[in-house]
């Protein structure tokens, strides 16, 4: 997550450097204890992008948004023609309703939130403890090094053994990623628990 204070500091770099601000704001919504800032707070000319595929629980609709300043709308439009012409009828409609779901969007947020705080509070004791803030989306970051330097290995065997599915860092981080993992908390409360039980028994 980033406050505006950073989203300042990124703005004012990007016009140090004549450079297009493109702000990822997918996980808009998704935020826990703060509410998430855009970068059209700090700056007018940033580009923002957005989905209803994680808030509005619309993946695989494939339906989304952007923002961009007025000289950019008529060259963006010329490609979106030129690369899909169009969302689906259908997406566009249920993404319209989708504006008007909040209460259940909100209980799934907080459905999130149980889920969230489950695994924060039970993994330290499994020696998971060192997670990165998890401040928004639905994800945990974790340094497991006390167990592996070999992510990849270590999420097939959870896998394979204890029928866990966790992604290997070196996705996301091809230095340190060799000893982090990233857990998904999306399935809810119930299935954190469970996950947990089994994480206890399998890393004894």
């Amino acid at each position: 997550m980033i406050g505006r204070d950073g989203l300042a500091d990124i703005a004012a770099s990007c016009r140090r450097r004549d450079a297009w601000f493109v702000s990822d704001e997918i996980y808009h919504g998704l935020a826990y204890g703060f509410p998430a800032e855009t970068a059209l707070e700090v700056d007018d000319d940033a580009v923002v992008i957005n989905s209803f595929s994680k808030y509005y629980c619309m993946t695989g609709w494939r339906i989304g948004w952007m923002v961009v300043p007025e000289r950019l709308v008529r060259p963006v439009e010329r490609l979106a023609q030129n690369l899909y012409i169009s969302a689906p009828h259908l997406s566009q409609v249920a993404a319209l309703a989708a504006f008007d779901a909040t209460d259940e969007l909100e209980e799934v947020k907080r459905g999130y939130e149980r889920a969230r705080a489950v695994l924060l509070g039970e993994l330290p004791g499994l020696g998971i403890a060192d997670i990165h803030p998890a401040d928004g989306a639905f994800y945990l970051y974790a340094d497991i090094a006390r167990f592996t330097n070999d992510s990849v290995a270590f999420c097939a065997r959870m896998l394979d053994e204890a029928g866990i599915a966790a992604t290997p860092g070196v996705d996301f981080d091809p230095d340190e990623g060799s000893h982090h993992l990233r857990l998904s908390f999306a399935g809810g409360e119930e299935v954190c628990r469970e996950a947990v039980r089994r994480l206890r028994g399998w890393l004894r």
